[in-house]
């Protein structure tokens, strides 16, 4: 076993790092090959500025780190990646669909007043028709567009984020005026 592998199983055991202390990346959608390669879909929306060299996989809420061997960054989002002690198809499997994080330390510097469409998770959404509808709980990148999730009534509503919808951000207040079309709100809570 490498000095890595014995390192990993140690974070498996303590509360080096936790989710918290870090910030979410993207996840693996995939194996490649037969050696232990797999595809990385990145949701941070500039993957080139991040250092990639350990990788923090979560399973059952830790964190555990893996360590970059090679890799490619693709330019739609994704990248192929080789992790140390990861070198055939089977141990590659048991981590797809796992979400990747980075220290919070790791955070690449933005310029002062930088805003990203990532900032809206957390913001408040008031519809002009149906008034507060919640929090974004979640900003997903599709190939055209962004998509926030919230949840109202007990029902996650999925909304685009784009800018014939959007009426106003408040970011001194972390606040979305939307205005949602028609029958959108009722889709969802009448499925």
């Amino acid at each position: 076993m490498s000095s890595r592998a014995l390192l990993r199983m140690t974070f498996l055991f303590t509360d080096h790092m936790n989710l918290a202390d870090s910030f979410y990346i993207g996840y693996i959608t995939k194996t490649k090959g037969l050696k232990g390669e797999v595809q990385v879909f990145f949701e941070y929306p500039a993957p080139e500025h991040l250092d990639l060299e350990t990788l923090f996989l979560e399973f059952n809420g830790k964190l555990v780190p893996y360590f970059t061997q090679e890799i490619a960054l693709q330019s739609n989002q994704t990248a192929n990646i080789y992790l140390e002690d990861v070198d055939v198809i089977e141990k590659a499997q048991t981590l797809v669909r796992k979400k990747i994080y980075l220290p919070n330390t790791k955070k690449p510097e933005r310029a002062p007043g930088e805003f990203l469409i990532s900032d809206l998770k957390g913001f408040a959404v008031i519809d002009a028709k149906h008034g507060q509808l919640g929090s974004i709980i979640e900003i997903h990148e599709y190939p055209q567009q962004f998509v926030a999730a919230l949840l109202y009534q007990d029902r996650e509503i999925l909304f685009p984020l784009s800018d014939d919808l959007i009426e106003e951000i408040d970011q001194d207040k972390s606040t979305l005026y939307v205005n949602l079309p028609e029958g959108l709100v009722d889709l969802y809570l009448n499925s």
